[in-house]
């Protein structure tokens, strides 16, 4: 996904470590820290899809290559949406941002809410990047967490209500001019435990990407 010359490019979060300061969460691994620095046009960006957290291990972030844990689920699940992409460049072509709520990997199996709020500082200027978006898919409870922790704290009306992910799916909610659609997480091993699930999934990348091209 490379813009010409007069597009102009954008690395996304170059300079975040500086933001985070102190990395002072308890209940996830500093070391497996990472965010995306993946060149690109932000213009041609049209939907942000918020996951959980950063893998355990590096090597299995988005952008860490063909291989990576984080990359094989997540074109597995466009695939099941009916896209024909192989890479995460393909979803990137799309218009499509790979990124997760909390930038460091789990230590146990649950993240801490204030962790999720404390994160959420770093992916609010994350998403600022990309006035384009039209949709912002999240991923599971925790992008749930993070983006209405965002909301709250600007003095905005919480983004996704509280309740069960396959109950308030499909439901109308909006987010800075972005459509918000609820989800599970296609990152990492869980995207293979619950064949229910993950059919939900490529139903809502399928109705995101269908609400892009049409608007």
């Amino acid at each position: 996904m490379r813009p010409t010359a007069d597009q102009g490019t954008l690395v996304p979060m170059k300079a975040e470590r500086r933001v985070c300061g102190a990395f002072p969460c308890a209940d996830v691994d500093h070391g497996s820290y990472v965010v995306p620095e993946v060149e690109l046009d932000a213009r041609r960006i049209r939907v942000l899809m918020v996951s959980e957290a950063a893998p355990t291990h590096v090597e299995d972030w988005f952008y860490a290559g063909p291989d990576a844990l984080f990359a094989e689920t997540t074109v597995e699940a466009f695939r099941d949406a009916g896209e024909e992409v192989s890479s995460v460049s393909d979803i990137l072509d799309l218009g499509v941002y790979l990124t997760t709520a909390v930038k460091c990997g789990k230590k146990g199996y649950g993240i801490a809410t204030e962790t999720v709020k404390t994160c959420s500082h770093l992916l609010e200027v994350e998403l600022a990047q990309f006035p384009s978006a039209r949709v912002l898919m999240l991923m599971g409870d925790v992008a749930i967490k993070a983006v209405n922790a965002i909301a709250c704290r600007s003095g905005e009306p919480r983004v996704v209500p509280a309740g069960a992910t396959y109950r308030l799916r499909g439901g109308d909610f909006w987010f800075r001019g972005m459509k918000v659609f609820p989800s599970y997480v296609q990152s990492g091993p869980s995207f293979y435990i619950e064949k229910r699930r993950r059919e939900m999934i490529a139903e809502d990348i399928a109705a995101a990407l269908a609400y892009v091209r049409a608007s």
